[in-house]
């Protein structure tokens, strides 16, 4: 495949306009803009040295206690994680209720569409060595409900419809109440929200243009359908990056309208060309650390060294092919550059580096883990009615929900194999955004680094993962166990 994109060939000077680094003040005014907008009290984003953005402390923090929070910039739920979990679409809480989640799985089941293959709340990579997110970990209950077979036995259509219609209401279920489910404004069937806030959220900031239902903007809801399908069976990242692509350019259209009515004003207060307007709706993007998908991505273990320029032109290849098909179903003429192979493959390389496991624990699990701990009788009488539901979901009852987000503070945070923080779900953590906690006590003026990596690897195996992401450890931890 001739791999030519005549965007990047007309307009390779405003391409790498857009690829150059914000400077130093832009990047410090915008993260600290971000931090008191968020209000991420005793947090501060600088610059490190060699190491480029770091998240220092303001403040002392305790073992285990709360550094920050950060809302994602843009997220996707994993495609097949859709058929365990109900979610919010822009938020990413569980919605609808008890009933409504156990019935809908079971449904989707019944009738022959595939489940997960991963259970529980760990990572969607099948091997942490390929993997390039960090696990946000919820811990479950030790002594978890169970099945009462190793395997499934399934119930009967009707019980599992009157349960997903709600004609059936669950013992205890009240205990776990859940928002109800918020139609896409668009009308389209894969999007669901908990409340028309996030409803309206998600249309305003991305989904507009990428809704597949009567109302989309998109230029061909037939193209986007097809684009889609390519990102479901062969990479969800590319859905990342349309997300981020379709963010800019309703970015750019508000700033362009606020521009043109401020024509009145001088022209020292405007933001000028149209080049310099897209420059500021892409700004939030700019942030991120960016390489090339098919230059950064690891080589998987499968692969021999000698076949490695063959995969990353395979990569390559694939990337080009979804840039097209996204072309066809978004394209703007005023946001061309968005729609460059260059700058395509740069955005998908930053989620590659950048990305954090989006998880957020089931309730699912928490309902039948509080029928488990119920005392007799009471537990006699609940399980009567759950257990033929529980043995129908097996294993599977416990998934949680699934996906990979762009977070711009976490984005920050360097790496250390001895690292002062971790990314972690504590119980109330309910929702998809990032989660900062203290691993011991954090002193006021400290950076706050996490790990990329498992850091029980040995030295070398550390050096090696670490590889992938550009750059050799140099942490007191490494710079000892290297003498």
């Amino acid at each position: 495949m001739e791999l030519i994109c005549p965007i990047d060939q007309r307009c390779s000077h405003q391409i790498a306009a857009l690829l150059r680094p914000p400077s130093p003040p832009i990047v410090q005014e915008y993260f600290d803009q971000l931090i008191s907008k968020r209000k991420c009290q005793g947090i501060k984003v600088k610059q490190n040295g060699d190491l480029g953005k770091g998240v220092f402390s303001e403040t002392d923090f305790e073992e285990e206690q709360l550094i920050f929070k950060d809302e994602m910039l843009v997220g996707v739920q994993h495609p097949s994680n859709k058929i365990d979990c109900l979610v919010c679409s822009y938020c990413f809480k569980f919605i609808g209720s008890i009933e409504k989640q156990i019935g809908r799985k079971l449904y989707l089941k019944t009738i022959g569409i595939g489940n997960s293959s991963h259970n529980g709340c760990q990572s969607n990579s099948s091997d942490d060595e390929e993997d390039n997110h960090y696990v946000q970990n919820h811990h479950s209950s030790e002594n978890g409900a169970s099945s009462s077979s190793g395997s499934t036995i399934p119930l009967p259509m009707m019980a599992v419809e009157s349960l997903m219609n709600g004609e059936l209401t669950l013992p205890y279920s009240n205990k776990f109440p859940l928002p109800s489910v918020v139609s896409c404004l668009g009308g389209c069937e894969e999007a669901f929200y908990c409340s028309k806030s996030c409803a309206e959220a998600d249309w305003e900031s991305s989904h507009c243009l990428l809704c597949t239902g009567e109302k989309s903007e998109s230029c061909s809801r037939k193209a986007l359908l097809k684009f889609i399908q390519h990102a479901n069976e062969t990479n969800d990242i590319f859905l990342l990056a349309a997300k981020a692509i379709s963010f800019t350019i309703l970015r750019y259209r508000k700033l362009k309208a606020s521009h043109m009515s401020e024509q009145e004003k001088p022209a020292s207060s405007m933001l000028g060309t149209d080049l310099s307007i897209l420059l500021e709706a892409w700004k939030p993007i700019s942030i991120g650390h960016k390489r090339r998908w098919w230059d950064c991505i690891a080589l998987p273990d499968d692969i021999d060294a000698s076949d490695e320029a063959t995969f990353r032109r395979e990569i390559q290849e694939l990337a080009f092919t979804s840039l097209q098909l996204l072309k066809e179903a978004i394209f703007d003429k005023e946001c061309e550059l968005l729609f460059s192979f260059e700058i395509y493959g740069h955005i998908i390389g930053m989620f590659e580096l950048n990305n954090l496991d989006l998880v957020v624990a089931s309730p699912v699990e928490d309902y039948f883990l509080y029928i488990d701990d119920l005392l007799y009788p009471e537990k006699k009488e609940a399980e009567k009615i759950t257990q033929p539901y529980l043995d129908a979901l097996g294993e599977d009852y416990s998934n949680c929900c699934q996906g990979t987000a762009f977070f711009p503070l976490q984005s920050c945070m360097n790496h250390s194999c001895c690292p002062n923080a971790k990314a972690f779900k504590r119980e109330e953590d309910r929702d998809g955004q990032a989660t900062i906690i203290a691993l011991r006590p954090i002193c006021n003026g400290k950076e706050v680094t996490i790990s990329y990596i498992d850091e029980d690897l040995s030295f070398e195996e550390r050096q090696a993962l670490l590889a992938d992401y550009g750059f050799r450890c140099r942490c007191p931890r490494c710079l000892d166990e290297e003498r």
